[in-house]
């Protein structure tokens, strides 16, 4: 029961910590003791380690996002003067 109980609070304690973790860098960073307790813990548990891929994940997609450009205004004018097109032409 203790070891269970002692598991649930450090992974309440690392799942409140993974974003900074993760976000050394951008914000404030843990220390280096807490970021060696939060190693330890991912490295045995599943969900804690699981939470982090997702993190990390969400991180890989706004960066992509982020890096992406609208496409040329002239493209989607002629998109839509084909689709407009095609549209009569299947027009009764």
């Amino acid at each position: 029961m203790i070891t269970s109980a002692r598991m649930l609070w450090t992974c309440h304690w690392s799942s409140r910590r993974i974003q900074r973790y993760l976000d050394a860098e951008r914000g404030v960073p843990l220390s280096a003791d807490e970021a060696r307790r939060l190693e330890q813990h991912l490295a045995i548990c599943e969900h804690c380690a699981a939470l982090a891929d997702e993190h990390r994940l969400l991180r890989r997609v706004l960066d992509n996002l982020s890096q992406r450009t609208a496409p040329a205004p002239d493209a989607v004018g002629r998109l839509h003067e084909r689709l407009d097109r095609i549209i009569a032409e299947q027009s009764p």
